[in-house]
């Protein structure tokens, strides 16, 4: 196996972001090679590696192998060092596709004043661009992934298109919800999703599977594997299980060549025109704090120290109740529809917005149904009939919604690097030092009011709240974008301010989160950034 790896782009991950940037510069005819620490998956494995699995999470149908380690969301202390006050709960895996292999499939936009949010409301910051810049982006991001929605909704993102599906139909239960809400505030809307409605782009459709997260059995969600393939099927090269862990400025002060160690303990170094960084919000900085040397002794691209600051999530407010009739649970995606009408408005002066999932999955997020339902019940004494008559009853009337609360940019929630652990490749392992904002923690009350206004209207029973914030799965920034590069990392092309041939993609780069699930926009950012990439390697 040769030592070096060289090309026109270097990408340093196969997520969506690094996939799709990947794939469009492949199909320009530029030589684009890939660095992966993670394996590539056989979906069959990794299904039945998941029904397996005695802890079902949505990292357990993946490898969590030493060279490539990720966190796991039921022992989430141990591969990020926590400096609290709060536990940053969310994760990814470290794969061929990234973490678009577990994601739920949402593809909401970001609203207009989501771009804006410090000249609208006086809070946070703005992006360096508006809403109308992004939007053909947007556009076309649903074409490549394959989005299935109502192209008659906006949503409040105005449309200059259609989506290239027609959207899942709502559930039976989704249904009831918005009978039970029509003519209130809380408009039950069908929500735009990265699956296929019929079959598409050689992609079987939805069959119904409940398994979103963590695996889609058949490949009817979108994956970056479906990108992967096609800048492979270009001329791109991808190394998997090759770990970057150096980021080498040349005299001239632009990335010279990226240090990589392999899985089998062997290193070299890869070299590009242009080197793309597309690991995700965490391992983002991680490798450019990493790769501090003269030139650069705060880490790579942090000249403004904004590297791993202004870590966010979506907080999320996580509810349960019994409805009075079944809603019959347990059936189709993990949720279709949602409520997308408290995203906005004067309040955000003051408190944060958020967006509200309507869960098709019963009580299994919260309490691990239906199995739990059924030893729950069998503890009580109940056998044979009359277990099975409660077990139906009891799953049949279960609801859940879930609020993904926005989350202030805070530069004292950061990842820095351990100064003690390291793992195999002999990288230093991610502190995260995290709490809420006032504000933030506003919004989680204000959804918490909502979910018991709409169980209300449902007439439901037995109401229940987390007391803490669960994760959304979603990390966002810590190398954000911006106009001045005294307080920001990449400007809005996402080219780094102190390397002209660097970039950054992904959610890491977004200066605020609003309440839209990121992927969309990440695709879209990265679609955007394709011809200045391509225009760089041109110039070097």
């Amino acid at each position: 196996m040769a030592s070096d790896i060289t090309a026109d782009i270097l990408i340093i991950g196969t997520g969506v972001a690094g996939a799709l940037a990947g794939a469009k510069l492949a199909q320009k005819g530029l030589t684009v090679a890939f660095l992966e620490s993670g394996k590539k998956i056989d979906r069959f494995d990794a299904v039945d590696r998941f029904w397996k699995a005695k802890i079902k999470v949505p990292e357990s149908p993946y490898p969590n192998d030493d060279t490539a380690p990720h966190p796991l969301s039921h022992k989430i202390e141990e591969y990020y060092q926590q400096a609290g006050p709060e536990n940053f709960k969310s994760t990814y895996v470290k794969v061929v596709g990234g973490t678009t292999w577990h994601w739920l499939g949402t593809t909401l936009r970001n609203l207009p004043t989501d771009f804006n949010l410090k000249s609208t409301y006086g809070h946070a910051v703005d992006w360096p661009f508006d809403y109308d810049a992004l939007e053909p982006f947007y556009l076309a991001a649903e074409q490549e992934i394959g989005v299935a929605g109502d192209s008659t909704e906006d949503l409040g993102s105005p449309r200059s298109g259609d989506f290239p599906m027609p959207g899942i139909p709502m559930t039976y239960s989704d249904k009831q919800m918005f009978n039970a809400l029509e003519g209130t505030k809380y408009k039950v809307r069908s929500t735009p999703q990265g699956r296929n409605s019929e079959f598409h782009a050689e992609r079987p459709e939805c069959c119904g599977n409940g398994s979103c997260i963590p695996i889609c059995p058949i490949q009817a969600k979108y994956d970056a594997t479906v990108h992967v393939a096609q800048a492979e099927a270009n001329g791109a090269t991808v190394h998997d299980q090759t770990t970057a862990t150096r980021l080498n400025l040349g005299p001239d002060g632009k990335i010279s060549s990226v240090d990589f160690r392999r899985a089998d303990g062997s290193t070299g170094t890869a070299t590009g025109k242009v080197v793309v960084l597309a690991a995700h919000g965490i391992e983002t900085p991680r490798l450019l704090l990493n790769s501090a040397q003269e030139g650069a002794e705060a880490g790579i691209s942090n000249s403004s120290d904004q590297v791993g600051r202004n870590l966010m999530d979506h907080p999320s407010k996580l509810s349960w109740a019994m409805a009075p009739d079944p809603v019959w649970p347990f059936r189709g995606p993990l949720s279709t529809s949602g409520i997308e009408s408290l995203r906005d408005g004067a309040f955000r002066k003051d408190r944060a917005a958020f967006r509200i999932e309507i869960g098709n999955d019963g009580h299994n997020w919260p309490t691990g149904a239906p199995l739990s339902t059924a030893a729950t019940l069998a503890k009580t004494g109940l056998r044979g009939t009359e277990l099975d008559a409660a077990i139906k009853d009891a799953t049949s009337r279960q609801i859940r919604l879930t609020s993904l609360v926005e989350q202030s940019p805070d530069p004292e929630n950061r990842v820095t690097l351990d100064p003690d652990k390291r793992d195999a490749n002999g990288m230093p392992l991610p502190r995260i030092h995290y709490a809420y904002s006032d504000y933030t923690r506003a919004g989680l009350q204000a959804a918490q009011d909502a979910h018991a206004e709409i169980f209300a209207a449902l007439g439901a029973t037995d109401i229940n709240h987390a007391p803490d914030a669960k994760g959304a799965g979603h990390i966002i920034g810590t190398v954000r974008m911006g106009s001045d590069a005294a307080n920001a990392v990449v400007d809005g092309d996402l080219r780094s301010f102190d390397h002209r041939n660097l970039f950054l993609l992904g959610s890491g780069t977004f200066p605020t989160s609003a309440t839209a699930n990121p992927t969309l926009t990440i695709a879209a950012l990265s679609l955007r950034a394709v011809d200045t990439i391509a225009a760089s390697a041109a110039d070097n």
